[in-house]
């Protein structure tokens, strides 16, 4: 069973999300809150296995309970849910450290997935609106966020693993990047440990995130 924190101020958001996750046989609610202090505490007493997180909340906003929540080391993820008007906030969010985003009107199927993908840690969620957002974001970032030399995680990498570290970024999923780099997946599979190991990323969205601030993939 996953064990899901739902994390809303709209109290009819939270009962939506409840009656959908309830209906799953492998999905349960681990507790409900309704702000983003209120998140971090439930959290840290219920270890749920994912908590599915509001960004704009009253007193402690979804981005900073997100990046106490993982700073905690706790084996806890975050799945964010955003709008397609707010794509800096989702990508402060990525960088607080959450596992994956999704938009607040997505199909209720595709809310399953993202969970149960985030839950794994095998899979970006939404590997297209990932690339539009990171995309739309790092086209304004500030000169600050430039690298001020070879960045060290990506030094470490193998050139097969940098390839696949690119692709990954770009959203392909193992399934395509086996096809398409005529590997089995499985192979794949142990490649991205490798990149998550000595990237430090915690799952491949974080690694996409290194991707972007070592210049590796530049936007479209």
């Amino acid at each position: 069973m996953t064990s899901v924190l739902i994390v809303d101020d709209q109290p009819m958001q939270r009962f939506g999300f409840r009656m959908l996750l309830e209906s799953q046989d492998d999905l349960t609610v681990a507790g409900e809150a309704g702000d983003g202090a209120e998140a971090v505490r439930l959290a840290a007493h219920l270890h749920p296995d994912v908590v599915l997180m509001d960004i704009r909340m009253p007193g402690l906003d979804g981005i900073e309970a997100t990046r106490r929540i993982v700073a905690s080391g706790d084996r806890t993820r975050v799945l964010i849910l955003t709008t397609f008007d707010l794509d800096e906030y989702a990508y402060d969010g990525l960088r607080a450290g959450a596992s994956g985003f999704l938009v607040k009107d997505a199909l209720p199927e595709e809310l399953l997935s993202g969970i149960r993908a985030v839950a794994t840690g095998d899979a970006v969620v939404a590997p297209s609106l990932t690339r539009r957002l990171l995309t739309a974001y790092v086209q304004h970032l500030p000169a600050t966020h430039a690298p001020q030399g070879p960045d060290p995680r990506i030094a470490a990498l193998t050139d097969r693993e940098r390839e696949i570290l690119m692709v990954i970024a770009q959203g392909w999923t193992n399934s395509e990047i086996a096809a398409r780099l005529h590997l089995a997946e499985s192979t794949v599979k142990t490649h991205v440990s490798r990149i998550l190991a000595k990237t430090g990323a915690r799952d491949r969205v974080q690694a996409v995130i290194v991707a972007y601030d070592a210049k590796l993939v530049e936007p479209a």
